[in-house]
């Protein structure tokens, strides 16, 4: 087993923390089966459509160890969950955390099966954010690609550099942890200091 395994399934036990505990913030997720749920759909959402794009089956689907990471995720958000919702920076640091994880893994899924580098690129950034797409519209909630933070541009930015630092025979451990290492940056900068991409509005009619 190589590293992105590991990372595979550490993403996946991320995102099923960040799922669970959004449900689990919302009156309406509170009981059991949605919160699991929630966590169940946001952890395997992005990677089962990146699975069926590859035309592979999905991961969780042949490999057991992936539905223990999403259950071991489940429990950590229940019994932790006063405690991470109280320290909103707590999960912001998972969601952050996942995507990073989730870029890194469909970059990698997607060059091993002969995806073109720029194909590649925009399916890591697609594997990450589809699980919160998912996770936040179970929720009524606007997905947070569809709100002014830069969420996804920080998953193409470190998909990108996976890329390049691939084509440059960089040691594929060091190139994930760089690559995660600058996503994680990115929105960490962009949400302190408020960074947002230039807005494309209508002009004001006279």
């Amino acid at each position: 087993m190589q590293l992105p395994y590991y990372i595979d399934l550490l993403g996946t036990l991320v995102f099923a923390v960040s799922g669970a505990l959004a449900a689990s913030d919302k009156n309406m997720y509170r009981d059991i089966f949605g919160v699991t749920f929630t966590g169940f759909v946001t952890a395997v959402g992005g990677g089962t459509l990146r699975d069926m794009i590859l035309g592979v089956r999905p991961t969780w689907v042949v490999d057991g160890n992936y539905l223990i990471a999403i259950t071991l995720g489940v429990i950590i958000a229940i019994i932790f969950k006063y405690y991470i919702l109280k320290y909103r920076r707590t999960f912001f640091l998972f969601d952050t955390l996942g995507i990073a994880l989730y870029t890194v893994v469909g970059v990698q899924k997607a060059l091993f099966y002969d995806v073109a580098p720029l194909a590649a690129i925009i399916m890591g950034m697609f594997s990450a954010v589809m699980g919160g797409v998912i996770r936040d519209t179970l929720i009524n909630e606007v997905p947070l690609i569809f709100k002014k933070e830069i969420y996804a541009t920080a998953c193409l930015s470190g998909a990108a550099i996976f890329v390049l630092l691939k084509l440059l025979n960089v040691d594929d451990n060091m190139n994930s942890f760089i690559s995660v290492a600058v996503i994680i940056l990115i929105r960490t900068i962009s949400v302190k200091y408020q960074l947002t991409l230039p807005k494309v509005g209508s002009k004001k009619s006279a």
